[in-house]
């Protein structure tokens, strides 16, 4: 996603844990800095990408922080997966600094973010919304202003529900296809024609794990990662969410099984190891 900047005009300054992430956009002409803190400094928009709730309340919180060391007037955009509670309590913070705040959760897979077309959800004022649409429609083809800060967070959290719980269910139907004998192809040809057909099916596992390709667009270990601040978010709203807390579970077998560094549509390739099943795959 920063290189898609670089390569579009946009002048980055850049930190990251990965040094050879530094490298690779020094040589698309980003300069980079030893902190946190000098990025915040120097720069009218922030953005932060990271893999967690904890370490994006920590590297925009701390006192060597985005917020501690940023300027009034300048903005901050992340666009993490985060639980909501965590983008209220950053936006509220910034809000006390002068400080402007979006959230901008990105959707599809990092084939689609190396190509610029990425779809973002984001949240925050109109004002602010536009003041990073341009850096927005650098790095993605598809873009939702889904409402104030906190409901790009909300809407993302509620695809990937149905995006990654659809794994699960996708993962035990062609797992009893394979149990019953019946011909992959065959079958999925009847799943296309029907409402049972959803975009992992369809989209997804024939570019991946149906053509014996595991290697993670989206990990199992990250898709258990969005289950759980799925299912905490629905507690803390007082919603039952039983298919989401099963879909969990799920995630948790695969990863316990040594899955969790493979593509969400693994999860067939767990479920047919379980059950001792030929896993499903098309023919060349």
């Amino acid at each position: 996603m920063a290189s898609n900047l670089c390569r579009k005009g946009f002048r980055l300054i850049v930190n990251d844990i990965n040094l050879d992430a530094v490298a690779e956009l020094e040589s698309l002409q980003a300069s980079s800095a030893p902190s946190v803190a000098e990025v915040a400094a120097r720069s009218d928009v922030i953005v932060t990408m990271l893999p967690n709730s904890a370490i994006v309340a920590d590297v925009v919180s701390r006192i060597d922080g985005v917020i501690a060391n940023a300027k009034r007037g300048s903005l901050i955009m992340d666009m993490s997966t985060v639980d909501p509670g965590t983008t209220d309590r950053l936006a509220r913070a910034a809000a006390a600094k002068g400080i402007g705040f979006v959230d901008a959760p990105v959707g599809r897979l990092a084939s689609h973010a190396d190509r610029g077309e990425s779809l973002f959800m984001v949240g925050g004022s109109v004002a602010d919304f536009e003041r990073v649409k341009p850096l927005l429609e650098a790095m993605g083809s598809t873009i939702y202003h889904c409402g104030d800060v906190g409901s790009g967070t909300k809407t993302k959290l509620v695809n990937n529900f149905l995006a990654v719980s659809s794994c699960q269910m996708n993962a035990e139907a062609l797992a009893l296809s394979q149990r019953f004998g019946l011909d992959l192809e065959r079958t999925l040809d009847v799943l296309y024609g029907t409402t049972a057909v959803n975009g992992q099916l369809k989209i997804n596992w024939p570019s991946k794990v149906l053509i014996d390709d595991i290697e993670p667009g989206f990990t199992i270990d990250l898709a258990h990662k969005d289950l759980t601040l799925i299912v905490e978010a629905a507690n803390a709203v007082r919603v039952p969410m039983p298919m989401a807390a099963a879909a969990r579970e799920a995630f948790s077998t695969a990863r316990a099984r040594g899955f969790g560094g493979k593509d969400f549509s693994a999860m067939v390739d767990v479920l047919c190891d379980l059950a001792e099943i030929q896993k499903p795959r098309l023919k060349k």
